[in-house]
């Protein structure tokens, strides 16, 4: 904790404010959204395809709308954005706890996702200009803080939960309604890098698909960004396969472990792998550690609870590590290849090709989940997944051989 201190510290107020900002941010998001699902289906008492249908909306407004939201903080600056987002977030979970019909909740929903799409870019472009040649530290501290967040959130929200699910939507609306405030009065105004305001939208979008590093980058690391979504996924299917009943008290600890390995461990891994590595080669490391993760469970034999138990612990913990080393080198890899121009805009972007990747990588995972399970043969959904982390560590590794990680050279 104090080695925290001590980094954060060490970088200017401004990118202080918003890695105080994003724990605040994870801790309200995840103290609702874990449980919304069970108070739209027991507690309004939906069909489970509203509940689908509301849950689905949030996803697609968020994730479909980053590269607008990129695009608003290189044309008009970061702060609007930011302090956008966190007003939209104040307004749609307010929402969430007070209405109880289904456009009312789509409206709302939609409104939470777009506002992550407002900030997110944004606050790492912001974050990434504000910490200049310490990026790689910037992104390892601030991930701290973003875990931390999302370590806390669901055990205050379950805690909240005991006296009512308004509560829990009156709280979480309350602390992103202080953040508007706060980044109005604290945040400074940081223009640098919206040279946006002086093209037209198309330009901007141009210039950013133009820029084929960036998209070989981006293609290459989508695998990543599936095999982190397993602990949504196939880890949550594994443990209700071999323990029953105890698998959903197995996926929280399973939770609790990824984010406490990310909180206790990112800054020593990162600094760990700053003096031993280039940026390409720990993503390369990083990336087949993703992937190695998943070999334990295919090693587990089926029929034994403790074996498949132990091989969760472990793939998480993988997990966790290869995404800690990986995170900081690639964030800063993305305002590499950006040039240092339309930076948000190419978060943007990229942040939305992960989650379209997300979203076919969860489609085609579940199918082979279901295929295998079917045949007595899950190995194969673990070594698909493993081949999945190796194949884009390859990538990678080809990327950096070819120059490929390297700013486009302006004509």
């Amino acid at each position: 904790m104090r080695n925290l201190w001590r980094q954060t510290r060490s970088f200017p107020p401004a990118a202080r404010l918003l890695m105080v900002n994003q724990f605040a941010i994870n801790l309200a998001f995840f103290m609702l959204m874990p449980y919304l699902a069970a108070h739209l289906s027991d507690g309004l008492g939906l069909a489970a395809w509203a509940v689908g249908l509301v849950l689905g909306v949030r996803n697609f407004s968020q994730q479909g709308m980053f590269l607008i939201g990129g695009t608003i903080a290189d044309r008009f600056g970061y702060k609007i954005p930011i302090m956008a987002g966190c007003l939209l977030r104040t307004v749609g979970f307010g929402l969430l706890g007070w209405v109880d019909s289904l456009p009312a909740l789509i409206a709302a929903s939609a409104a939470t996702g777009f506002a992550g799409a407002l900030f997110n870019p944004a606050v790492r472009a912001y974050l990434a200009a504000e910490s200049g040649a310490r990026r790689v530290d910037a992104f390892a501290t601030f991930n701290v803080y973003y875990q931390a967040g999302m370590l806390l959130g669901p055990l205050v929200g379950l805690a909240l939960l005991a006296a009512d699910f308004r509560l829990v939507c009156a709280l979480a609306a309350a602390i992103f309604a202080g953040l508007t405030l706060l980044q109005w009065r604290a945040l400074p105004v940081r223009r640098k890098g919206a040279s946006g305001e002086r093209e037209s939208v198309l330009a901007q979008w141009r210039t950013v698909v133009a820029n084929r590093p960036f998209l070989l980058f981006s293609a290459a690391m989508i695998g990543s960004y599936v095999l982190t979504f397993q602990v949504y996924l196939a880890l949550p299917l594994a443990a209700e396969d071999a323990l029953g009943s105890r698998g959903t008290a197995v996926t929280s600890g399973l939770f609790v472990v990824s984010a406490a390995v990310a909180v206790a461990g990112q800054l020593r891994l990162t600094g760990w792998a700053k003096g031993r590595w280039r940026a390409d080669e720990a993503l390369v490391r990083g990336l087949a550690a993703m992937g190695v993760a998943f070999l334990p469970l295919a090693l587990a034999p089926r029929g034994s609870s403790y074996a498949v138990l132990v091989g969760l612990v472990l793939a998480v913990v993988l997990l966790a590590v290869g995404s800690a080393v990986v995170y900081p080198f690639e964030m800063d890899t993305v305002v590499a290849l950006s040039g240092d121009r339309l930076v948000a805009t190419h978060y943007g972007l990229y942040n939305t090709v992960s989650g379209l990747g997300i979203t076919l990588g969860n489609l085609v995972t579940g199918a082979l989940w279901d295929f295998a399970r079917r045949h007595d043969a899950l190995w194969l959904t673990w070594a698909a997944l493993t081949l999945t982390g190796l194949a884009c560590a390859a990538s990678v590794a080809a990327l950096a051989r070819r120059g490929r990680l390297a700013a486009p050279v302006p004509a």
